[in-house]
């Protein structure tokens, strides 16, 4: 290769880096831009609802008693969808990635994604035609047994469309998610910490709990909270499934809310000041979800050494 050529190929790779660097800044400013307008539409939109009399409020108790509930809602919803899926996704994450012949594994890592492309509204309607009339008389029986517990305070709902079946539809809707994340940081583990702990006399449960489980722990933390942001986002499942009411501290009960579902299911008949609320609503959901990713990226940030966050 001349000098000529070698000058030319090299200015040519300059001109094609500061056309990448250019557009990859772009697409950043557009992100921050369009979250930006997004979080200026609903602030604006929601100041009507903020600053309405007590008693033009849904309630008329003002807009902070309408919502106080349904953020409880929608925080315990997701809460039991994180409390059933995690530990199975985790479990299944490691069976696929440690466990699994590599045939079977890369046939159900398969499975577990073609889950994730599953309409939301599909879960729903299997929660609400199957699930629901399918766990009712377990509810029954948690109410006879355990009611002594205020989660499972009776009388049960005798249709099944409760808080606790909306927290079951959403964990397995998250399920694949976390799922996913996790198989991906197991096959990231180095492959000399593995085969060193195994060298030491490890079991392969020590090793993956001493090599496996420390490198991963901020990618499973970045796939809890990734499920999260979709547990408390979700709309059609939880207003098929959830057979809203007041809140109630029971479990198994008809009643609870989530912001999302009680935006999806009033505002196509909403007018006036009703808009403005349900807005008001959605921006409290969208400083949740930001809060919640906050947190995440904090703690990601503390344990990302030795981790597959490097």
């Amino acid at each position: 290769m001349t000098a000529t050529s070698l000058t030319s190929t090299q200015g040519a790779g300059r001109a094609g880096d500061k056309v990448f660097s250019g557009a990859t800044l772009a697409a950043g400013c557009l992100i921050l831009a369009v979250l930006f307008g997004v979080a200026l539409f609903l602030v604006v939109q929601a100041i009507p609802a903020l600053t309405a009399p007590a008693d033009k409020i849904q309630g008329g108790q003002g807009f902070f008693a309408y919502i106080w509930p349904i953020v409880i809602g929608t925080l315990i919803a997701a809460a039991i969808a994180l409390v059933i899926a995690t530990p199975v996704a985790i479990g299944v994450a490691l069976f696929i990635s440690h466990f699994a012949p590599r045939r079977l594994a890369s046939g159900l890592g398969y499975v577990v994604d073609l889950l994730a492309a599953i309409p939301s509204v599909v879960y729903g309607a299997w929660g609400a035609a199957f699930l629901a009339k399918e766990i009712a008389p377990a509810y029954g029986w948690l109410a006879t047994n355990m009611g002594w517990l205020p989660i499972f305070q009776g009388p049960a709902s005798t249709t099944g469309k409760t808080i606790l079946t909306a927290g079951i539809v959403l964990a397995v809707m998250v399920l694949p998610i976390i799922t996913s994340l996790s198989r991906e940081i197991f096959l990231q583990t180095p492959k000399l910490h593995e085969e060193a702990a195994l060298a030491l006399g490890a079991t392969r449960w020590e090793m993956i709990k001493m090599a496996v489980l420390p490198f991963a722990r901020p990618g499973i933390i970045s796939a809890i909270m990734l499920g999260l942001g979709r547990a408390l986002g979700e709309t059609m499942a939880v207003a098929l499934v959830l057979s809203s009411g007041a809140l109630t501290a029971s479990l198994i009960q008809s009643g609870n809310q989530t912001i999302a579902a009680e935006i999806a299911l009033n505002f196509p008949e909403a007018s006036g000041l009703k808009v403005s609320t349900l807005i008001a609503a959605g921006l409290v959901l969208f400083v949740i979800t930001l809060a919640v990713n906050m947190i995440a990226r904090w703690v990601i940030t503390r344990h990302k050494e030795f981790s597959g966050a490097n």
